[in-house]
This record gives structure tokens, C-alpha cells and sequence, in this order.
């Protein structure tokens, strides 16, 4: 008989990013295959999970959480106790931490190891506190399932984890979400952005040094000078802790335009992603790279580095520069002026897309928690 899991997800942020994406697509899969588990999160995720996954049993943890003391708190008193209550034989916890005393045996999801084979493009003070999870995640948890062979070599490497204790399981991607976008999708983006239909460049993405976008500005600088008409470029998401990304902006000439939205609504990721000429995101530390796997899903050319485990994801399907400026420049420029060979890009980005399933991800992932619940 397959394990009962309880899955924490009171870690999911309210931007629903990449964890969140995660979190949700996992348990919307588990969902469908019919498993049997249970899930513990914030109030406000209630109904939210109680609406992808109808049979699980939803249980409100912590309330809303604004620091993260509280939840770890919770972590290590509060789920233990549903855990209990719930009959749980494996509990998830997706996104690094664990409770350190539960009966059950515990599976964690780590992310990435950049935080020690990278350190220097993380903040001092969360690379500690990722560094210490890690550890404890590595030396205490019954399996690691980790989102690509990059990553797992890498924990293998510098935990000495017996690689059979690790559990290498590709995220999916919502097609029904990420898609091409349709023309309406594209300019109601636009006209949020305020470009009104002008051609833009797409980032998605924490906007720090480790996902490069100092240099990408610098290299967009160079490769839009002389284009009649240049196109934008647009940075979504969050902003970093450092300032080479404000430093490299202010430095843009005023006939160039970048735009910072901060975050998107998932419901306009597939328009400003489909919508753009061509999404870069040029990494130089990275566990997976789902930015990717939805930019290909929806149906545009992509270009990134062939860092890590980029090409585990983008494979011959996606454009691959250097990370530093003169290169990230050459490459956008060959792209901007190559519109075929965009829409080759384009069309091989969508069919690999679609070998990335969160109905695939899911067997992976229960089949790590029967081997936790045996013992393995």
C-alpha cells in the first residue's frame, strides 16, 4: 500500500515564485494521480489547495506568517503535531528545512548548492542560513530529491551523500498556463508595462549578480545601440540585496528603455514571456531553471548559459552564451537580427517543453517517498 505523505507547504511565499510553482504543481499532480496525502499550509493557502487537490485532507497551519523565525518555529513544534494527528507515514518538506524530531521519516527538497559552490552571489546572511539547511537536510533526512543530475552531483559531491539517497526529479510545467500567448494576452501585458506594443527583451527572475543581470543590462546596452527602434528590456521580478543591478541600470543611455515591473501575476507570465522577442537569462548559479521551462512553454526563443543545469532543461532547444558581457552581447545581438532563426528556437523550445510534466514529476516523487517509508 502506498505511504500517507503530509506535504509542509507553509513555506510558499504569497508571490507564488518559484517555490510556490513548485509546491503547487506537485500537490495539483498528486492530485490527479489520486495519491493518498494530506497538507499542511498557511490560512490564506486553504482553499487554494483545497481547490487543486480535492481529496487531500487541507489542514491550517501557522497563520500568516511574516517572519520566517515564526514558521521554522512551527516547523519544529506545530507540524510534528499534525503529522501525528494525521497518520502521516512520510513527511515532505519541499523547500530545504525539516523538523528535526518526527517519528516519520522525512524527504527534502534541495533546490540547489549554490549556496556553498557560489557563495559569493548570495547575501551573506541567507547563504548562511541555506548553508546550515542544506547541511542538515543532507545528514538528516531520510532522501533528498533534487530537480536535476547537476544538482545531485553536486550534493553528492560535497556531503559525501550516498547518491542512492538522492532522488533526481525534472520539474513540470502547466501548459494550460504556460502557452503561447494569445494577441490580446501579449498587448494587455504590453500596455501594463507601458511599451504599447514595442518590441521588448524578457528577464523573469530574482534580480541579483547570481542570475546575472548586471550583466545583461551592460550586454544590452551594447547589442541595442545601433538597432533602429530598439527594443526594451524588461526585468521582472524581485530585486536583489546588492546594487550592481541599480548601478548597471543607471548607466543605460536615454534613447535605451529598461523596464522594472517588479512581480508579475502568474496570470500574465504567458503574455510578457510569449510576448517578447527573446527571453534571457543568462545564470551563473542554478538548480534547475524553470524560468526556462515556461519561457520554452510559451513559445519563444530563450537564451541562457550552459551552467549547472541549464542544459539539462533547455537541451538543443534553447540559444547558450558565456555569461560575461561581450558574449551575452554577440548572442542577443545575432538573435535580434536573426528572426528565423528565432522562430526555430521558438518552435524547438515548445515541443521540449512539453516533455516536462508535472504527471511525470509526481511518479518520481512518490516513488522517492515509497522508498523513504521502506527505509531506502
Amino acid at each position: 500500500m502506498a505511504p500517507r505523505v503530509l506535504i509542509d507547504a507553509t513555506a510558499v511565499p504569497a508571490n507564488r515564485g518559484g517555490v510556490g510553482r513548485y509546491v503547487d504543481g506537485l500537490i495539483g499532480a498528486l492530485g490527479d494521480a489520486d495519491a493518498g496525502f494530506a497538507i499542511a499550509c498557511q490560512r490564506a493557502d486553504v482553499e487554494r489547495y483545497a481547490q487543486l487537490a480535492p481529496r487531500a485532507q487541507v489542514v491550517s497551519g501557522p497563520p500568516a506568517i511574516a517572519h520566517r523565525s515564526d514558521r521554522l518555529a512551527w516547523e519544529q513544534t506545530g507540524l510534528p503535531r499534525v503529522a501525528e494527528a494525521m497518520r502521516a507515514d512520510v513527511v515532505h518538506s519541499p523547500y530545504y528545512t525539516m523538523p528535526l524530531h518526527l517519528p516519520q521519516p522525512v524527504v527534502v527538497t534541495i533546490h540547489d548548492v549554490t549556496y556553498f559552490t557560489a557563495r559569493n552571489l548570495h547575501a551573506p546572511a541567507v547563504g548562511d542560513f541555506y548553508r546550515s539547511a542544506i547541511r542538515t537536510a543532507a545528514h538528516r533526512g531520510r532522501r533528498c530529491i533534487v530537480p536535476s543530475q547537476a544538482t545531485a552531483a553536486e550534493l553528492a559531491r560535497l556531503f559525501h551523500v550516498d547518491p542512492a539517497m538522492i532522488d533526481v526529479v525534472y520539474h513540470g510545467v502547466d501548459t494550460q498556463v504556460f502557452r503561447r500567448p494569445s494577441k490580446a494576452d501579449r498587448l494587455r501585458v504590453s500596455s501594463r508595462l507601458g511599451l504599447r506594443g514595442r518590441p521588448y527583451i524578457a528577464f523573469l527572475g530574482e534580480l541579483t549578480r547570481r542570475k546575472n543581470v548586471p550583466n545583461l543590462i551592460r550586454a544590452y546596452v551594447t547589442a541595442a545601440a545601433d538597432v533602429p527602434d530598439p527594443p526594451a528590456l524588461v526585468l521582472a521580478g524581485s530585486s536583489g540585496w546588492d546594487d550592481e543591478v541599480y548601478q548597471a541600470a543607471s548607466q543605460v543611455p536615454s534613447q535605451l528603455r529598461v523596464v522594472r515591473p517588479g512581480y508579475l501575476r502568474i496570470a500574465d507570465l504567458p503574455g510578457f514571456l510569449g510576448g517578447a522577442l527573446v527571453v534571457a537569462y543568462p545564470s551563473q548559479a542554478e538548480g534547475f531553471g524553470l524560468p526556462v521551462l515556461e519561457a520554452m512553454a510559451c513559445g519563444v526563443p530563450v537564451l541562457t548559459t550552459p551552467w549547472l543545469s541549464l542544459p539539462e532543461v533547455g537541451g538543443d532547444a534553447v540559444a547558450y552564451t558565456e555569461p560575461d558581457v561581450a558574449s551575452l552581447a554577440v548572442a542577443l545581438s545575432e538573435l535580434l537580427q536573426n528572426s528565423s532563426r528565432r522562430s526555430s528556437l521558438a518552435k524547438a523550445g515548445a515541443a521540449r517543453a512539453r516533455e516536462f510534466t508535472w504527471a511525470a514529476s509526481v511518479q518520481a516523487h512518490l516513488a522517492a517517498y515509497a522508498r523513504a517509508a521502506a527505509g531506502e
